[in-house]
């Protein structure tokens, strides 16, 4: 998926702007006048953010060209170290090897994984009453156990279960791994590519179970499930049944605020990041991240983010800013 504009530059001020202030006039003026390229690359769990930021960027700042593209988070960080393009969106952790190429990585927000289901699969309503176990999940994608929904909801009949896990090299099937103890690569099922292809894959099936980033299970309009597509709810008590509190899906606002507060867990909740190679050299880079991280944070919830903490849009800051280290 690929969408470009004619859309950004924002020099800000090279002396520290406070997180929510304004940089002075020559600034802004500087800003409206640059010209210049930035290319994005990378995870599905970050694309609609970063197009956001692209379409504001774009009312003000019509000198540059951005491309943003999504195609998974390791297309991404490869992208980034390759300098094919300016940042990599990854929506997992950085490994060391990533690091010692040179990944350094900025977290500009946080979201979650969730298991999908088929609205018509026909136990859903034993599925929302009781939940699946964390180890019910791992039966399914890691061990291999589950094999039927009988057999997952301790019934007896023999309606098959259609696992389906993502084919691309991604931050939300590394992620939902993490959360059940292994690798993308230890999860079986059918690979599908993408975070809109896999829920199209689970639509399409009543007997599917899958698993996407938040911002593609649920509609961004209604604030809903994504029609054909119910919420598989983690039973995070292991008790057999949902309480209250773990009946957190009904909305995509519902679900931001437990993840927020730490009742969804993490793994599957984590932070989301932009990737570059090294410093940022180019002023037009500097200033775009800087951007991202002061005034582009307004936009986060409204898409259906979390915000990460004051700590680390600081740390984040302090690397654009090329303070980082120093005392």
């Amino acid at each position: 998926m690929k969408k470009s504009a004619v859309a950004l530059a924002f020099l800000l001020a090279t002396a520290a702007v406070a997180p929510g202030g304004a940089a002075p006039a020559s600034a802004q003026k500087g800003a409206t006048a640059a010209r210049g390229s930035l290319s994005l690359s990378g995870a599905w769990a970050l694309y609609p953010l970063a197009v956001r930021w692209q379409e504001e960027f774009q009312k003000t700042h019509p000198g540059v060209n951005i491309d943003v593209q999504a195609g998974g988070a390791g297309k991404g960080i490869t992208d980034a170290l390759a300098g094919v393009v300016d940042i990599g969106m990854v929506s997992r952790e950085i490994l060391p090897a990533e690091v010692e190429k040179g990944a350094v990585a900025l977290a500009v927000a946080k979201d979650a994984v969730i298991a999908t289901v088929n609205r018509k699969n026909p136990f859903l309503a034993d599925i929302l009453r009781r939940g699946l176990r964390k180890e019910d999940f791992a039966g399914i994608w890691i061990k291999r156990s589950a094999s039927t929904w009988e057999g997952l909801l301790g019934r007896n009949g023999r309606t098959p279960l259609h696992v389906f896990t993502r084919s691309d090299a991604c931050g939300a099937a590394e992620t939902w791994a993490a959360f059940l103890g292994g690798h993308q690569e230890d999860l079986t099922g059918v690979g599908v590519y993408g975070d809109p292809g896999l829920a199209e894959a689970v639509r399409r099936d009543p007997l599917a179970i899958g698993f996407n980033n938040v911002n593609f299970a649920y509609d961004a309009k209604t604030l809903k499930p994504v029609a054909g597509i119910e919420i598989c709810p983690i039973d995070l008590d292991g008790s057999g049944a949902l309480e209250p509190a773990e009946k957190i899906y009904a909305t995509r606002d519902d679900l931001v605020r437990a993840i927020a507060a730490d009742v969804y867990p993490s793994p599957p909740a984590r932070e989301l990041y932009f990737v570059i190679k090294g410093k940022p050299g180019r002023p037009l880079l500097t200033a775009f991240l800087e951007w991202v991280l002061v005034e582009g944070q307004k936009y986060v919830a409204e898409m259906g983010y979390i915000a990460v903490g004051p700590d680390r849009i600081a740390s984040g800051l302090a690397v654009v800013r090329g303070e980082a280290g120093k005392k």
